[in-house]
């Protein structure tokens, strides 16, 4: 969906909106989800999972605390997870003027979505993968921020740095 050499470009592993390295066809399979698709051989080899952790290029990966680092990767990756769904418009956040990606993901996003993926570990059996499947289908349909708050009313609380972003949820739902 991108064009080669995209991570030596501009923002790197970080997509921002309207980032002029993804193609023309990329935006229509990135709005749609379709680009997940070719990740179906990952799950039929065994490689990943339906739910989970996303995969991180090292860069990212690197920027989620040490302690979650050690241990996200306890459970396989998958194709969706609570993280992915909580930052389902993280290209959004990527893109406000004035405000350095890598910066904003290092300092805010990757520590939250790090607690995210072990509340995930903690909680992790059918009913938990069935409530997650199901809200990334309704967030893809209706992307309402707080949907993922009103399923599981235990997440980790939203810190202040992102309840004034587009993530704002009403968390007392």
């Amino acid at each position: 969906t991108m064009l080669k050499n995209s991570p030596n470009m501009g923002t790197g592993s970080l997509t921002v909106r309207n980032d002029p390295r993804v193609t023309t066809i990329g935006r229509f399979l990135r709005r749609s989800k379709l680009n997940e698709l070719p990740q179906l051989i990952n799950l039929l080899t065994g490689d990943m999972t339906l739910v989970g952790p996303r995969p991180q290029m090292k860069v990212d990966f690197e920027a989620y605390p040490a302690e979650v680092q050690a241990h996200i990767y306890d459970v396989r990756p998958g194709i969706t997870g609570i993280g992915s769904i909580v930052f389902r418009d993280e290209e959004k956040l990527l893109s406000v003027p004035g405000r350095d990606p890598r910066k904003f993901y290092e300092e805010y996003i990757a520590p939250y979505k790090g607690q995210l993926e072990m509340w995930y570990q903690s909680h992790v059996s059918l009913l938990t993968d069935l409530k997650i499947l199901y809200l990334t289908a309704l967030v893809i349909l209706n992307p309402d921020p707080a949907w993922p708050f009103r399923y599981f009313r235990d997440l980790p609380e939203l810190p202040d740095s992102l309840k004034s972003q587009s993530l704002n949820t009403s968390q007392d739902v």
